[in-house]
């Protein structure tokens, strides 16, 4: 095709002319085509020095936006999460803006809310008084008052437990879970709670908005035509604008009346208790127990409720408890808390253990703080004990964990691998304090999520859970650290570079 075309070389004292390209074409016609008709002129995006000033503005405007919401909501960051949202800001600012605005809120404490200092309660002096002053200084409520506590022994006993509490109920009902299973405990779970609401009790079942979706989206419709009240801590179809997409409820708890308490780290799911025929039940550990510790996570679970369904904060008005031991509190942890609290008592743990740390947990990718603290601990001669299962059912968290375990190993720490699927989280420091709940040892856990863990500081309990870590390391076998190769270090540091925001 051949074409008359002109081109009009630009003038010289024209400064408009000298970065454009003028085209004139006759009028005529090309074969098979009608007249072609004057050419636009070219558009001024089209040259490279204003892509680079666009994408320079971008990268601005993204950073800008990330350093004042950071400073302003008191987002303090793992390092490695600080420098990967740095990196995509500067590299793909036009995703890495939309993405930090829907996942990138750590915390939702204002500015100039940090809680004030709790009451020091009762018998808070002492050598082993430090974890109770710590989370008096975090904010956390004062040691309470407790009883009649067991430690379920496994899913079936667990189970009856929590059947136990439920039927207990005459005035209300409280439960918190992030998953409700589409199975046989579910369906037997919401049967109880259909039966109590027609009984006149006031029944509320929180459950996270992921979870649902991850224990295969359960239909509600049924508990709330009964008159059960349910709600969703943070749908997964919401408004983004909020800043909370990437923040989960991993609480779980059922208070009745204010007066017994069932917790742990069972979802009420099938796997998490009994089992199925073809598949083997999870290990994991919970416990229930009465008296004003289950008022106290009565408290938590209110405030929780009230973030969900948009209704005004209360403030509880902490007291001293003029009771007689054994003692504990609840430990909240999580987006609402102005400190990363479990964190905190767990390093702080390690600096003045004396005798033994022994702590199990389904996913260990804790972080270099925490590694740190575990590894001094067992160079000044803390017998420390690790208990994971062998494979998890998350292979991102099994890969990501072996740097720590091999520094963990090295400083002579002793890693045990249990050949099932240990869903258990616990903590036991000497015989001055057990912490057990939701909160697993990994990133997520410690620091996005919002969790639960109960401390127990009565010497004779904490031996208690002592004894039940026990028994799972006599299942065990002990980890051999070796050295990896190239590919597996690289793979390791890709996903320890991701675990923390997924």
């Amino acid at each position: 095709m051949r074409c008359n075309a002109i081109l009009l070389a630009p003038r010289k004292r024209d400064a408009l002319t000298r970065r454009q390209v003028r085209y004139t074409i006759y009028q005529g016609k090309c074969r098979g085509h009608g007249p072609i008709p004057p050419p636009q002129m070219m558009p001024a995006l089209l040259f490279p020095s204003h892509w680079l000033t666009l994408h320079g503005m971008a990268v601005a405007s993204g950073l800008l936006v990330y350093v004042l919401a950071s400073h302003a909501l008191h987002q303090r960051r793992h390092p490695a999460a600080a420098i990967g949202w740095v990196m995509v800001m500067v590299l793909v600012p036009y995703v890495g803006l939309p993405l930090y605005l829907l996942f990138g809120t750590r915390k939702l404490v204002r500015s100039g809310s940090h809680p004030p200092l709790c009451p020091e309660g009762p018998a808070i002096a002492g050598d082993d008084a430090w974890a109770r002053q710590l989370a008096a200084a975090m904010g956390q409520p004062p040691v309470v008052s407790y009883e009649n506590l067991r430690i379920h022994a496994d899913g079936a006993q667990a189970l009856q437990a929590l059947w136990e509490v439920i039927d207990s109920a005459g005035r209300e009902l409280d439960l918190c879970t992030f998953i409700l299973g589409r199975d046989e405990m579910g369906n037997a779970l919401a049967a109880r709670l259909i039966s109590k609401a027609r009984e006149g009790v006031r029944v509320r079942l929180l459950l996270d908005g992921v979870g649902r979706w991850m224990g295969g989206r359960r239909d509600l419709h049924a508990l709330e035509s009964a008159g059960v009240q349910v709600t969703l801590f943070v749908p997964l179809v919401h408004s983004p604008l909020k800043g909370r997409t990437n923040l989960r409820n991993h609480r779980k708890l059922v208070v009745a009346d204010s007066t017994r308490l069932w917790c742990g780290g069972r979802n009420f799911a099938v796997e998490y208790f009994e089992g199925t025929r073809k598949h083997a039940p999870w290990c994991d550990l919970s416990f229930d127990l009465r008296g004003p510790l289950a008022r106290q996570a009565g408290e938590l679970f209110q405030r929780d409720w009230g973030f969900a369904t948009g209704l005004p904060p209360i403030h509880t008005q902490h007291t001293t408890q003029s009771a007689s031991p054994p003692f504990a509190q609840v430990v909240a942890s999580g987006p609402d808390q102005a400190d990363d609290t479990v964190h905190a008592l767990l390093v702080t743990a390690c600096f003045n253990a004396r005798h033994r740390i022994a702590a199990a947990t389904p996913y260990f990718v804790p972080g270099d703080a925490l590694v740190m603290a575990l590894t001094l601990a067992a160079w000044r001669g803390v017998t420390v004990d690790l208990i994971l299962p062998l494979r998890s059912n998350h292979r991102m968290a099994d890969i990501a964990r072996y740097r720590a375990l091999r520094d963990l190993a090295a400083a002579g720490a002793q890693v045990w691998f249990v050949p099932y699927m240990l869903h258990a989280k616990a903590v036991v420091v000497d015989d001055a304090l057990a912490m057990a709940g939701s909160l697993n040892l990994d990133a997520r856990s410690l620091f996005l999520n919002y969790e639960l863990m109960v401390a127990f500081y009565a010497a004779g309990d904490v031996r208690r859970f002592a004894g039940w870590l026990e028994g799972q390391r006599e299942k065990a076998a002990r980890y051999q650290a070796r050295k990896p190769g190239l590919l597996r270090e690289m793979g390791e540091g890709l996903v320890l570079w991701l675990a923390f925001q997924l």
